[in-house]
């Protein structure tokens, strides 16, 4: 494509931004978020934009419709997907500063509503936009849009951690879970897992993974105990220590160059649940970082 003309860019630019970050956390890949915001601009460059009184409210209703449409393309894959199906992870360094929320709880959370509720909640509760505008986005009427919103909220805020886990602590449980589940230490894994724990594991149907979540300590140590055994007990390379989708954890290269994610979510000083990605699908960017050269942890 050819560089985009000046005056068409230069509301654009300083959107794109926070424009990627809402079709992200409709659509969980960020992939994906990027092809909606390319769409959204041709669609901007082809409007007459000398009639739009506001750009910001004509780029999030053109991408908030895109990302619904898509979603309902969507649909029937994600029905037949195998296994768990994870968002793409994120780690905190990619993620455009804006200051809201994009933690694997709330994008679960999100898997879970319709996607009317989705955009409604986001648009709202996120993304600070008025229930007039939602309304004129969504087609419909402001009190629907309020009820959408509402039960949202609800499903959300039952979803959240209630309290956040301080930085030196979450990278305090990230070593020791680390060096317990690989050297196959079921003691130290049963003092750091919580009992009602639960591990999700995402290798979309390309890569070995648990096909349903495992619940329960027994079942979770166990599992983690029986790969360290078929690996050897050897530890992979740590390519990333930090968060991820704003839960501490780190990316590691396993065997047979297989890039994998792990979140781990913190509650009361033991670890609730376990997020592991292994889709290579969801970790171009993580492929990209791991064979482009070093990658930086926080803090250097």
């Amino acid at each position: 494509m050819q560089p985009p003309d000046e005056p068409a860019a230069d509301p654009f630019r300083p959107l794109r931004p926070r424009l990627v970050r809402l079709a992200y956390r409709m659509l969980g890949s960020m992939a994906e978020a990027e092809d909606i915001v390319q769409e959204a601009w041709l669609r901007w460059h082809g409007a007459d934009r000398a009639a739009v009184r506001d750009p910001a409210a004509f780029l999030s209703r053109t991408v908030t419709r895109l990302c619904l449409d898509h979603l309902k393309s969507a649909r029937v894959w994600r029905e037949t997907y195998i296994g768990p199906w994870l968002p793409e992870p994120v780690f905190d360094g990619d993620a455009e500063e804006g200051g809201d929320d994009l933690s694997l709880s709330l994008m679960m959370a999100l898997e879970r509503l319709s996607p009317l509720e989705r955009a409604a909640f986001l648009l709202h509760d996120v993304f600070g936009v008025g229930f007039d505008e939602i309304a004129a986005t969504l087609g419909r009427e402001p009190a629907a849009c309020r009820q959408l919103a509402a039960r949202a909220r609800r499903n959300v805020r039952a979803a959240r951690p209630r309290f956040p886990v301080p930085e030196d602590e979450g990278q305090r449980m990230v070593e020791a879970f680390f060096a317990a589940s690989r050297s196959g230490d079921l003691q130290g894994l049963q003092a750091l897992l919580a009992e009602n724990v639960v591990a999700y594991t995402d290798g979309g149907g390309i890569k070995n993974a648990a096909l349903n979540p495992l619940l329960g300590i027994r079942r979770v140590a166990g599992l983690l105990v029986g790969v360290a055994r078929k690996t050897g007990f050897v530890k992979p390379p740590v390519l990333y220590r930090g968060l991820i989708n704003g839960l501490p954890g780190f990316a590691t290269l396993e065997a047979g160059d297989t890039l994998q994610t792990t979140a781990l979510q913190i509650e009361g000083g033991r670890i609730t649940a376990i997020y592991v990605v292994r889709n290579p699908e969801k970790l171009r960017h993580v492929a990209e970082l791991a064979f482009s050269g070093p990658v930086p942890t926080p803090g250097t």
